[in-house]
């Protein structure tokens, strides 16, 4: 356990530079995050070896995954909606968001996102941090306080509509890894071509 709290102070302290916005204008956001998601990762194989025993790439986990991602992105485009019709702020915060991609190549990060950002952190959030918090208390425990934490570290942004981003896409990939860890792969594949949809192909 000892080990799992270090990675989320290292996590939070990422995350915080990251998104700060007292120092997110002095870091390039992409590799940063690039080599954020892929240390945690490192952390999460060295610390609990064998994850990828439960990660299947086959024809099933990719529809599923293709799946889960068409359903989060539908449920964040009904989300945008909403919540622009509930604050004055949504838009723009959501904006920012967006700014975060401009003057990069768009195939760079689409790369970036498939093959290293989405996987690594799945690796991480879900594949150590969730199943080590499920193993230490139950696994309903492990799913709420992981999906909880992993919204908190986002809040140093201090952007509200990031934050509960986060928030509902962490519920959505922890539930089904509460419920399906058979389904890990799936899950996995589905966050990295979540982020790609969301930020590059059909943005909201």
């Amino acid at each position: 356990m000892k080990r799992a709290i270090f990675t989320l102070l290292l996590a939070t302290t990422l995350w915080t530079i990251m998104f700060s916005p007292m120092t997110a204008p002095h870091v390039n956001f992409w590799w940063m995050m690039t080599g954020s998601a892929c240390t945690l990762s490192l952390c999460a194989t060295i610390f609990s070896p064998g994850w990828w025993r439960e990660v299947k790439i086959d024809i099933s986990n990719i529809l599923w995954g293709i799946a889960i991602a068409v359903a989060l992105w539908s449920i964040f485009w009904i989300g945008d909606k909403l919540s622009q019709l509930l604050f004055n702020f949504a838009r723009p915060q959501v904006d920012l968001i967006y700014g975060m991609k401009e003057g990069e190549s768009a195939w760079l990060l689409t790369a970036l996102m498939l093959f290293l950002i989405g996987p690594a952190e799945e690796i991480f959030w879900r594949g150590y941090i969730q199943k080590k918090f499920s193993q230490y208390w139950n696994p309903n425990i492990g799913f709420i306080v992981t999906t909880a934490i992993y919204a908190l570290v986002h809040a140093g942004s201090c952007n509200f509509m990031l934050t509960m981003a986060a928030l509902v896409a962490g519920f959505v990939w922890g539930a089904l890894y509460r419920l399906f860890p058979e389904k890990f792969g799936a899950i996995i594949i589905s966050h990295a071509l979540w982020d790609v949809a969301v930020f590059i192909w059909f943005p909201i």
